[in-house]
């Protein structure tokens, strides 16, 4: 695969996984009990976490986009990692927490992340 190409790939999945980790941040506040399991139900933990949810997703969503925009392919690396951490956290929060959707969606954020950060350090 070329250079090119693969910033094309890397590129749209990032900004992808972008756009689904900060809508999901907006969305969990506007309606913090989508991100809950089966019969738990929304109360102020839930509503703090949906909170801090958004104020580190929303963020990390719009650094990716900005800096996928211009192209900053050499800043991009270090704040993917960032973000595809983040995200591991995320997955280890729905394990420890038996949210399977969470677990799976946030793991898989988190490689896509994690994948081209490593992809774009070595190259």
């Amino acid at each position: 695969m070329s250079v090119s190409t693969a910033h094309i790939v890397i590129g749209l999945l990032n900004a992808l996984v972008a756009l689904v980790s900060g809508v999901s941040g907006v969305v969990g506040l506007a309606r913090p009990a989508l991100g809950l399991a089966a019969g738990e139900s929304v109360n102020s933990g839930v509503v703090f976490f949906a909170r801090a949810y958004a104020v580190r997703a929303v963020p990390l969503s719009l650094v990716v986009l900005v800096l996928l925009a211009a192209g900053s392919w050499g800043s991009l690396g270090p704040v993917l990692i960032v973000a595809g951490l983040a995200q591991l956290g995320d997955a280890a929060i729905g394990a420890a927490r038996r949210n399977t959707g969470t677990l799976i969606t946030a793991g898989a954020l988190a490689a896509v992340h994690l994948v081209s950060a490593q992809w774009l350090l070595a190259h």
